[in-house]
């Protein structure tokens, strides 16, 4: 194989393995008393990001990439696709009130509902998905004026039916968009559409997402991409198992009032073989790596998911920069030591870390840039390590980060850029594009580390979701909740207490911490904390006890009732 020389030749050598890990999740947003979905990011995304995503990956052979799925996703995407097609083939409701909007229901005539759903269809990125599309763009300018219960009392139901049109054509994936003629035809008409034309959409809806699972299935039995998955319900797995890990990056950090999260090493056991379970039946075969929640790991964490079976997992650089300097390891201050496998204490599996500043190009800076310059770019800044690391072999590069949210800021979802990239870097003399599972298969041996200091891809630390009094005070509900769940589990019949645990599960994804805390907008606080709190009161009625008051009154200070809007990530997670 050839490496590139400093003078851009190509010289004998290694070729530098780059893996592009891709982080697909969302978490529970449906109701579990009322089935209906509270937001409806899971179906969008999913005609958007999970489409264009594996519509890149098949659209060039030499393309590869590591592509991770959360069970509750999975679950997620089965469910929307099962009752979009009820829906179409009996008239069964729809489980999300704005994508009811391309369905044959009557709308509300109460004038709060229908300005909540006209809300709902301006939550889209301005530049890239409204202003596009010159229909949208009036249709949204219109809306801006019927800011209240009174205005809206002027907007007919051919308006709200059209704008929900073209919220779901925005939404959709480029590669949708250049492929499907009823996309062109929809685009072309423009307005007034009929509910005959509504319809169409909403079976195009279906068909994509149903289609998500069995694409990126046939692509990983192909050998095009590698698929990976997360623990269950996306917890955070070094909490769960120690609150005193959270102390390990940050010794002054505020715990919660709990000592610890009541049964947390069963819980964090449960989260792993059920992940496992619902990824094997979903995509036919196990999984070999893991993308911990959030990239969070400790030892106990890592020695968990090796019990499990998992060859590789994968963090953030800063835990190793942390750990490496707890050490006191002369490696800390070497820049040879990044970007390799490493074997963290005893156990066999595999643990890398991303390459954090150029993972943060990716999800941040590349979306204000020409997709072609963005992607020569990133390769050029890829080929500069492979120079580096010419001389010494077991180098690998991680570019890991949120498969989702990102490209809504890019011109047209990222086509351009992800083109381009897979392109250049299959192309390159100095660079393969390859799998983590790959390179663990390939060797060498990763390089020993005894002791990893708890933390995750943000900082390297667990403050994100620990330490802020908010923060604290949603763990203590959630020990509260857990800590009747044991007290009521021994009543419950096996088919209850099944129920309950999966609810349980809800409530441990760390998404509900991650948005408490003042660094966030307001709105979105208050969308996640009446979120949070509906899933324990959810879970207080699966046990038949009485939910406590307090999950009545919102958790973060001056989080209020709930509002339509949506906040989203944008980086890894």
């Amino acid at each position: 194989m050839n490496a590139a020389a400093s003078d851009g030749s190509v010289t004998p050598g290694r070729r530098l393995p780059v893996i592009l890990l891709w982080h697909m999740h969302q978490p529970q947003y449906r109701d579990a008393i009322s089935g209906e979905y509270q937001q409806p990011w899971t179906y969008l995304h999913a005609i958007k990001d999970y489409t264009d995503m594996a519509a890149h990956l098949e659209a060039n052979p030499a393309a590869r990439a590591v592509v991770n799925f959360t069970p509750v996703l999975i679950e997620q995407l089965e469910e929307l696709a099962a009752r979009v097609a009820a829906h179409l083939a009996a008239g069964t409701p729809l489980p999300d009130p704005v994508l009811g909007l391309l369905g044959p229901a009557p709308l509300p005539t109460d004038a709060a509902a229908r300005l909540a759903l006209v809300r709902a269809c301006l939550r889209a990125q301005r530049r890239q998905m409204i202003e596009r599309f010159g229909p949208y763009l009036e249709l949204a300018t219109i809306a801006e004026t019927l800011a209240t219960p009174q205005r809206v009392a002027y907007a007919s139901d051919q308006y709200i039916h059209d704008l929900a049109v073209w919220y779901h054509l925005a939404w959709l994936g480029e590669t949708v968009r250049r492929a499907h003629p009823l996309v062109a035809q929809l685009t072309e008409h423009g307005r007034n559409f009929s509910a005959a034309q509504r319809r169409e959409l909403l079976a195009l809806v279906g068909e994509l997402i149903a289609d998500v699972i069995p694409r990126y299935r046939r692509l990983a039995q192909d050998g095009r991409c590698e698929l990976s998955v997360t623990p269950y319900g996306h917890p955070l797995m070094p909490l769960l198992l120690d609150f005193r890990s959270a102390r390990e990056a940050l010794p002054q950090l505020p715990l919660p009032r709990h000592a610890g999260y009541p049964g947390g090493a069963q819980r964090a056991a449960w989260h792993t073989a059920e992940a496992i379970r619902v990824f094997t039946r979903a995509f036919g075969m196990p999984p070999r790596g893991c993308w911990p929640a959030e990239g969070a790991i400790s030892d106990a964490t890592l020695a968990l998911l090796s019990r499990a079976g998992f060859t590789w997992a994968a963090s953030g650089a800063a835990v190793l920069h942390g750990s490496l300097a707890a050490a006191g390891a002369q490696a800390a201050q070497d820049p040879l030591a990044l970007n390799r496998a490493w074997q963290v204490g005893d156990g066999p599996m595999h643990c890398f870390f991303r390459e954090d500043a150029l993972s943060d190009m990716v999800g941040f800076t590349y979306a204000t840039w020409h997709g072609d310059d963005a992607a020569a770019n990133l390769v050029n800044e890829l080929a500069q390590l492979a120079r580096r690391y010419e001389a010494q072999d077991g180098h690998a590069v991680l570019i890991a980060l949120d498969g989702e949210n990102a490209w809504e800021h890019y011109p047209f979802n990222g086509y351009y850029f992800l083109r381009a990239l897979y392109a250049q870097l299959a192309a390159h003399p100095a660079l393969e594009l390859t799998t983590l599972s790959d390179c663990v298969a390939r060797g060498p041996a990763p390089a020993p580390l005894q002791h990893v200091v708890a933390g995750s891809w943000v900082h390297g630390t667990l403050a994100t979701w620990m330490g802020d009094p908010a923060k604290n005070r949603a763990w203590d509900l959630l020990c509260d909740a857990k800590l009747a769940f044991d007290r009521a589990a021994p009543r419950l019949t096996p088919a209850q207490r099944t129920s309950a645990e999966r609810q349980l599960a809800l409530c441990e994804s760390s998404d509900w911490f991650w948005w408490f805390g003042d660094y966030n907008p307001a709105e979105a606080v208050s969308q996640f904390d009446v979120l949070y709190r509906r899933q324990l009161v959810t879970l207080y009625r699966m046990l038949a006890l009485p939910p406590p008051a307090e999950l009545a009154q919102p958790i973060a200070v001056g989080s209020g009732a709930p509002e339509h809007g949506g906040a989203m990530r944008r980086a890894a997670g």
